[in-house]
């Protein structure tokens, strides 16, 4: 069996060579933010989430910490934090799975079935349980709200700079930035 430092190299040029962007946060290998997109036939489709991922020192024997930037309207993720409670990552996670497995498979399954009786944003599962149509009409909010390309920023650098603008200047900003073309 190959060493973990190998293991966790493998993994991540194997997102990195998928569909997935991956924007690393140091030089080390285990840190960086993977872009992910709601999956169709959700109501969360559409959005696009900066997603964190710290692979721990024992990767693939533990569980990658998994957690949103941008908020996102789900019983299991906590609102705040953006912390996701999920029990294949956090509890039954094997070494037989790759980060792939979590962006094709794990995620997306939170996402189409959420689990309300075991959540971390309490309000969502109850607004899931009374009201469907409601709880599905405030996904879709968030989403236009939270969860557009541009709110995950285009590239690390544009999103650094933009960091310290208010909510109104970044918005009158945009008109500057249409039409120039990435570095």
């Amino acid at each position: 069996m190959s060493s973990p430092s190998k293991r966790r190299e493998m993994d991540l040029m194997k997102l990195m060579m998928s569909d997935y962007k991956v924007e690393m946060i140091n030089d080390g290998m285990q840190e960086f933010y993977v872009h992910f997109h709601g999956p169709s036939d959700s109501p969360y489709h559409g959005g696009v989430w900066k997603i964190r991922v710290e692979l721990p020192d024992a990767y693939p024997y533990k569980s990658p910490s998994i957690g949103f930037i941008n908020k996102i309207y789900h019983p299991n993720v906590d609102e705040m934090s953006g912390s996701v409670c999920l029990d294949v990552i956090n509890q039954t996670w094997s070494p037989m799975f790759d980060l792939v497995n979590v962006f094709e498979v794990f995620l997306p399954q939170l996402l189409l079935y959420p689990n309300p009786s075991d959540p971390l944003n309490g309000e969502a599962a109850a607004l899931m349980m009374r009201d469907r149509t409601a709880y599905e009409q405030r996904v879709k909010e968030y989403c236009e709200k939270y969860a557009k390309p541009e709110d995950i920023g285009a590239a690390p650098e544009e999103k650094s700079s933009d960091e310290e603008l208010s909510e109104d200047e970044y918005e009158s900003s945009d008109e500057a930035v249409v039409g120039t073309a990435d570095p």
